[in-house]
């Protein structure tokens, strides 16, 4: 669920949209044959005066995700994240337009959104967040990937993301990961992805496990993994290509630990990372990340925590 090209474990390139193509060039997500693959996301193009119209079919699915998160996330979901979500004041009947969301941000922080298509490259999202440009592609998933969806679809930028980018820490942590990301090699920009998504996309935060919470977007934006990555598995779950274990493994951030961890974006992540405080992330940024990029590049990655794929 990260907009970002990555590499994951198997060194398979995992392009802007989530759909995974292995290096060799054969298709390493390929489970099912052509005939069963789903038919892609496309982002909506706005009109000329910037506004984006939307199905009743697809505010039907904004308004039942947003319902079904709402009984969730207030004893799950760090506290800087609820601040951020009544600022925003979303909408529950139908998607927001990107303007309105942008109005909350640029009073707090100084960020915005920027409207893309569901796939860019590395160059253009390192470039759109040092700018403090946060993008969001315009589509959201369809009910039947209600729980768990690879794609970064507008439900998971706009709740996932957005109502901590008006928390200064958070939105200095991605500024930074964006200028860092522009000047990185192209194999220090895979070590930069697992940072991202042990952080922005699937962080905890709280060193003491009863207070410890949420602060990941691609937790928070998926009802399942919500429950999942403080408790355990939802009983009677059932997600395509999505068997993770009974309950995850929450381990204390370790910037070299992080940088060295494999993961894959097709199954509910076994292993969280738990920063002590949000403002931790002021620390991180702080700290000698490029430096500790090359240490990791060095010693290699950890063995995967996961199965291998299946072809």
């Amino acid at each position: 669920m990260e907009r970002l090209s990555q590499i994951d474990s198997s060194n398979t390139a995992i392009g802007a949209n989530s759909s995974v193509v292995n290096q060799q060039g054969g298709d390493a997500s390929a489970h099912h044959n052509a005939t069963d693959k789903k038919q892609p996301y496309i982002s909506h193009q706005p009109h000329a005066n910037g506004h984006i119209h939307y199905s009743d079919d697809e505010n039907a699915m904004w308004q039942a995700l947003l319902t079904r998160q709402a009984e969730q996330t207030p004893n799950r979901a760090c506290s800087a994240y609820l601040e951020g979500l009544t600022k925003l004041n979303l909408p529950t009947t139908y998607i927001p337009q990107l303007h309105d969301i942008d109005e909350v941000l640029q009073a707090t922080t100084g960020w915005q959104t920027a409207a893309v298509p569901a796939l860019i490259s590395f160059g253009k999202f390192f470039k759109l967040l040092a700018n403090k440009s946060f993008p969001v592609a315009t589509f959201i998933r369809r009910f039947e990937d209600m729980d768990y969806i690879e794609e970064p679809d507008i439900f998971h930028e706009i709740v996932g993301h957005c109502p901590l980018l008006t928390h200064p820490a958070f939105a200095a942590f991605n500024e930074t990961y964006g200028k860092l990301g522009l000047s990185a090699t192209k194999e220090e920009r895979w070590f930069l992805a697992r940072l991202y998504w042990f952080t922005i996309e699937f962080g905890l935060v709280g060193s003491q496990p009863e207070g410890r919470r949420i602060y990941g977007g691609g937790i928070l934006s998926s009802p399942s993994e919500t429950i999942y990555a403080l408790d355990q598995m939802p009983q009677g779950l059932t997600i395509a290509q999505n068997k993770p274990q009974s309950q995850p493994e929450h381990r204390a951030f370790d910037l070299l630990d992080v940088l060295r961890t494999p993961y894959r974006i097709d199954q509910i992540q076994p292993i969280y990372y738990v920063i002590d405080e949000l403002d931790t992330l002021f620390d991180i940024v702080d700290s000698d990340i490029m430096g500790t990029v090359k240490q990791a590049m060095s010693l290699g990655l950890f063995e995967p925590s996961y199965p291998e794929k299946t072809r």
